[in-house]
């Protein structure tokens, strides 16, 4: 089996974290990944950054409203775009799997939790100090798995089709 496509299906979401530490190379890692994921016209209209402050992992946690569990993540990486970027979610959310596929890739689990037009998107943008010319796209907690559950998914031949649609396929 590909490497890749072995990292892709191995990746689920994770919400319990051991209390071991994320090593940085591996931050690092995933952050790399994430800056080179596709974005249109080569804008790249995005900003990384990353949290391993408890104290700050908690008031990030308190101000989302499903990531309750950040605070016991080991980082959580604020996926911020340019407001002005035509398709800055788009290429966001290009970087968050990115993200998300480099952490998988050396064993860290993740989970994605929205920012974009989200009542807190602001609140946790202010509490980074980011500059006001970003908009949270997305937050990514992460740590080595304490827990892992596994979501059920559509089968493939029920959520495809080929050509054209059939109503009734």
């Amino acid at each position: 089996m590909n490497l890749g496509i072995t990292v892709i299906r191995s990746r689920h979401s994770v919400r319990k974290y051991k209390s071991d530490p994320v090593e940085e190379k591996i931050i690092k890692d995933a952050l790399d990944c994430a800056r080179l994921a596709p974005t249109a016209r080569n804008e790249q209209p995005w900003l990384f950054g990353t949290v391993k402050d408890p104290e700050m992992l908690k008031k990030i946690a308190d101000l989302a409203d499903h990531g309750r569990f950040i605070a016991g993540a080991q980082v959580c990486f604020a996926v911020f775009g340019k407001r002005d970027a035509t398709y800055y979610l788009e290429d966001c959310c290009a970087a968050t799997t990115q993200l998300m596929l480099g952490l998988q890739a050396w064993g860290v689990g993740s989970c994605w939790v929205a920012g974009e037009k989200k009542a807190y998107a602001e609140d946790i943008r202010k509490l980074l100090n980011v500059p006001d010319a970003y908009t949270l796209v997305s937050l990514v907690p992460a740590g080595y798995p304490e827990e892992i559950t596994i979501a059920k998914k559509e089968l493939l031949e029920d959520i495809t089709f080929e050509g054209r649609y059939q109503l009734g396929e």
